[in-house]
C-alpha cells in the first residue's frame, strides 16, 4: 500500500472547556454546530471569540466542538508573534506550563492562565491504518509533501485510535510553507 495520507490545515482554533463556554457565551450556553470535520465527532462552531494578547488581538477565532475537559487555544508561530505570546510546540492537550492569554465572547472574558500552544504537526489514524502504514502510536516519523514546493516535513507524530479517521494535520504556516492548498497527500517516509 501506498504510505500517503491526507493533508488538511489546521487554522487557529480554540477548545473550549463547559465552563469558559457559559462564561463567555452565556449561562446554558452550548456550541452550535456549523460543520462536521474530518475527524469524527468533531465540529467548527458558529460561535467565534475573541484572542487578546499582550501585543495584539486576534478577532473572529473559531470555535470547535465539543466540550473539551479543559480549553486550549491553538496558534501558529505568525499568530503567537501577533499576540505577543511565547507559545510551545506541544501535541494536543498538553497545555501544562503553556502561556496563557484574554479570551472574549459576547458574553463576558476569560483570563486564561496556560493554554496556549502551537500545535505539533500529527497524522491521525486507525489501527488498522498504523497496521497499514507499518507505523505505531507516538512514533515520529517524516512526511514528503509533493507540491509546487515539495516538502519533507520531520518529526511528525502518528496518533492512533479508533475515534480517529486517517489524516495529517499541519498548520497555515507548514501549509504556506509547503504549498500544501486544495486536496493534498503527503507521503510517510519515516
Amino acid at each position: 500500500m501506498e504510505n500517503k495520507v491526507l493533508v488538511e490545515t489546521s487554522a487557529r482554533h480554540v477548545h473550549l472547556s463547559a465552563e469558559h463556554i457559559e462564561a463567555l457565551f452565556g449561562k446554558g450556553a452550548t456550541l452550535t454546530n456549523k460543520k462536521e470535520l474530518s475527524q469524527p465527532g468533531q465540529f467548527a462552531c458558529e460561535e467565534r471569540v475573541k484572542l487578546v494578547g499582550p501585543k495584539k488581538e486576534i478577532a473572529n477565532v473559531i470555535i470547535l466542538g465539543p466540550a473539551r475537559p479543559a480549553t486550549q487555544v491553538e496558534i501558529s508561530f505568525t499568530d503567537a508573534r501577533t499576540l505577543g505570546v511565547t507559545a510551545p510546540v506541544r501535541e494536543s492537550g498538553d497545555v501544562a506550563a503553556t502561556p496563557g492569554l484574554k479570551l472574549v465572547g459576547p458574553a463576558g472574558e476569560v483570563d486564561l492562565a496556560e493554554g496556549v500552544i502551537i500545535a505539533k504537526r500529527h497524522i491521525h489514524l486507525t489501527p488498522e491504518a498504523a497496521a497499514q502504514f507499518d507505523v505505531q502510536d507516538k512514533q515520529i516519523v517524516k512526511v514528503k509533501i509533493d507540491s509546487e514546493r515539495t516538502t519533507i516535513f520531520d518529526d511528525v507524530v502518528i496518533r492512533v485510535s479508533e475515534k480517529f479517521a486517517p489524516a495529517m494535520h499541519i498548520d497555515t504556516d507548514e501549509a504556506n510553507a509547503a504549498c500544501a492548498f486544495g486536496l493534498c497527500y503527503g507521503e510517510i517516509v519515516k
